[in-house]
């Protein structure tokens, strides 16, 4: 089954956000979106792509953004795959989805 998962970013569960900046910024990576005073930046360096979150959930995770969330939920789904977070599958516009990989990293499907 193929399906276009759009562009792929991983998302950190930072401690200290402007010390992951620094950091990452000493690796090339610039601000691209977010608000450190929201405590979240998005950083890019090339085509590789990073979330920094500061308290904003448990985990790191896997990050996906699609053009239609809501047809590659359809497809797992009847794929058998179990979803932690679905869409609104009769909803439009922005949407996401959340699932588990088998050793329980989260991955997460954001659609603008």
């Amino acid at each position: 089954m193929a399906m276009d998962l759009g562009v792929f970013s991983i998302s950190l569960n930072v401690k200290d956000l402007a010390a992951s900046r620094d950091f990452y910024a000493s690796l090339g990576f610039e601000p691209v979106g977010g608000k450190l005073e929201e405590n979240w930046l998005i950083v890019r360096n090339g085509h590789a792509v990073i979330g920094l979150f500061q308290g904003m959930f448990q985990k790191n995770m896997l990050t996906f953004h699609p053009q239609d969330a809501r047809a590659i939920q359809k497809a797992l789904k009847a794929a058998g795959v179990s979803l932690i977070h679905e869409a609104d599958e009769d909803g439009e516009g922005p949407a996401h989805l959340v699932l588990e990989d088998p050793d329980g990293n989260p991955i997460l499907l954001d659609q603008f």
